[in-house]
């Protein structure tokens, strides 16, 4: 069957693929008119906005697509358990009188993160149609960084042209944006040939972009798509090494000739004023947690002054919730290492839940805030692909049982 069809425990791709279309695309062009000044911010910061709107009829299809299943996985369960921990950890915390700017964004990323675990619980990127507009995107979006950038750096606000300057987007959101679509656009391509000039394309447009943690997830996810993709492991390994050595040289020996913006920075973080603030905002969490291990401190911190990092789970959710978001991640992330590198599961599509779950567990490592919405991408893309999984392994079941 055709994969913009429906078929038993797969889901219409109309809504999804529209809902993918507004909240990342969608995002990115918002913020670039309105940086350019074509319009004022009649929706805000777009995101949660759009996800508003397009929460109702997700719930619908989402529902359907349970009846369908035969009803929600063990990971479905997992997600939305972890959901109303923090939902009800938010109904304390704003009874006690936390703060009124971290609690509101933290109820706004629980509406986002349940919109985004069912866009990617429901997408199917081998649709056709999805591949072609997610790639005209990309190459729109690329258009625009390249020709708006100033000084090797993509940066609208600095354009001096927005009516509500205030209200544009960082390069985070751009980036974030862009960084989604890439994902669904090159798990998809079947040729090298087509392969790379999407990294160079990708690498180039976040280089220019500046968000050093984007641009760092992309190139992680370059290795991890070819590896898997490849026959010949081994020898791709070495070749992999070889180039991997050959662009640090020329990063090292190379900078004069590249546009210098704070991406550069990831070649000596020590004179980084971001990486020397985020390492402050560390140590401060550390002695948050130090003083109060079990339960946390939730909000006691400025609003943005944050960890940057998976500990800020900790700091606000507590041991338990943090050793909660642990497990939802490092669960799929062994299955699927494990699918993909030694059973060789070739046939379950199973690219897009592999490289968003490595890319997730990576910021979150190094540069991410819990509330990130690559985790309810991550986890509504493998819950996806294990619903397929259990399905193929139940018609292998019955096709035994039949021919026994």
């Amino acid at each position: 069957m055709h994969a913009d069809h429906a078929s038993a425990g797969h889901a219409p791709q109309g809504l999804p693929q529209v809902a993918f279309l507004i909240l990342f695309p969608g995002f990115f062009f918002y913020h670039t008119a309105l940086g350019l000044g074509y319009i004022g911010a009649f929706l805000g910061g777009y995101f949660t906005p759009a996800a508003l709107v397009l929460l109702l009829p997700l719930l619908f299809a989402y529902a359907g697509q349970l009846r369908r299943s035969g009803g929600p996985g063990p990971g479905e369960l997992a997600f939305f358990g972890f959901i109303l921990y923090m939902g009800a950890i938010w109904v304390v915390q704003v009874a006690a009188g936390a703060n009124e700017s971290i609690t509101r964004s933290h109820l706004l990323f629980l509406l986002d993160a349940v919109v985004v675990y069912i866009v990617f619980r429901l997408l199917d990127v081998r649709a056709v149609s999805l591949q072609r507009k997610a790639l005209v995107s990309l190459l729109l979006m690329s258009t625009i960084v390249f020709t708006y950038a100033q000084d090797g750096m993509f940066y609208l606000s600095a354009l001096g042209l927005a009516r509500d300057p205030e209200s544009v987007a960082t390069y985070q959101g751009f980036s974030r944006s862009y960084l989604f679509v890439y994902l669904v656009v090159s798990v998809r391509l079947q040729s090298i040939s087509a392969r790379l000039p999407l990294y160079l394309l990708a690498g180039a447009t976040l280089y220019i972009n500046g968000a050093r943690s984007e641009f760092v997830a992309m190139l992680g996810s370059v290795p991890l798509i070819e590896l898997y993709r490849a026959r010949q492991r081994a020898r791709l390994l070495g070749l992999l090494c070889a180039i991997a050595l050959a662009v640090k040289l020329a990063l090292v020996y190379g900078t004069q000739y590249l546009p210098e913006n704070r991406t550069l920075e990831l070649l000596d973080l020590s004179q980084s004023t971001s990486a020397t603030l985020r390492h402050q905002l560390n140590v401060q969490a550390l002695e948050t947690i130090a003083n109060h291990p079990l339960q946390g401190s939730y909000a006691s911190y400025e609003p943005g002054s944050y960890a940057h990092n998976i500990l800020s789970a900790w700091v606000d959710l507590g041991l338990f919730g943090f050793l909660a978001l642990v497990a939802l991640l490092l669960w799929p992330l062994q299955r699927l290492l494990v699918q993909c590198f030694v059973h060789r599961n070739m046939g379950q599509d199973v690219e897009l839940p592999l490289c968003l779950c490595c890319t997730t567990v990576l910021l979150l490592l190094g540069s991410h805030h819990y509330h990130d919405m690559l985790i309810a991408a991550t986890l509504g893309s493998y819950e996806l692909y294990n619903s397929r999984y259990r399905a193929g392994s139940n018609r292998s079941s019955q096709f035994s049982a039949s021919a026994a």
